[in-house]
Parts: C-alpha cells; sequence; structure tokens
C-alpha cells in the first residue's frame, strides 16, 4: 500500500530544493493548501515544470516506477492537480493505485 504520508513528503522535499533556489521572497510554502500554479500561485510555469520534474524523478527513485504529471489525464481535470500541494499528492497517490491496479 502506498503511503500517502510519504508522498507529501517527496513534493516538500522537491519544494525544498526549488526553494534553495528562489529568493526568500518568492520561495513556496510547505503546507497542504500552499497555492502553486494559477491565479494565486507563485510559482510561473518555467517553475512549475520544474518542480514537476523534481517530483516525478522523487516518485520514480522511491518507488521504482513512473509517474507522469503532465499526462492527459492531468491535464484534462477540472480541477487542475497543479493548485497545491494537497492537490498535487492527491493527484501523485490515485495515479500510483491506478497503475499498480493495471498491472496486478
Amino acid at each position: 500500500m502506498i503511503e500517502r504520508k510519504r508522498i507529501l513528503e517527496m513534493v516538500c522535499e522537491a519544494v525544498d530544493e526549488m526553494n534553495e533556489t528562489l529568493p526568500h521572497a518568492e520561495r513556496l510554502e510547505k503546507s497542504e493548501a500552499a497555492p502553486l500554479f494559477g491565479r494565486d500561485g507563485r510559482l510561473d510555469s518555467l517553475g512549475l515544470v520544474n518542480l514537476v520534474v523534481a517530483v516525478e524523478e522523487k516518485v520514480r527513485d522511491a518507488f521504482s516506477t513512473e509517474v507522469s504529471l503532465t499526462d492527459e489525464r492531468a491535464m484534462s481535470h477540472r480541477n487542475s492537480p497543479f493548485r497545491s500541494l494537497g492537490a498535487m499528492t492527491d493527484y501523485i497517490l490515485h495515479a500510483m493505485e491506478s497503475s499498480y491496479a493495471q498491472a496486478a
């Protein structure tokens, strides 16, 4: 069973890495409600791409599985998985559970 808490930790680790490169005033908050992208988000499109790549790498390394956060499914969601850290975490968890279910 995949633990949501572990996925959230990986997302926060990626945020930590991004924050090291950002000016203090532009750093991302590490809370599930923290807005990432969109009207209230702090990330521009390039910043979002960097975060997505870092998270995908962490998931691959930790679980030995590929998760694409920019696939057609993610882009077609009515509520973007990139709106907050919590939404991204939930999307990853759902994608991984679906992937494991299909493999079984």
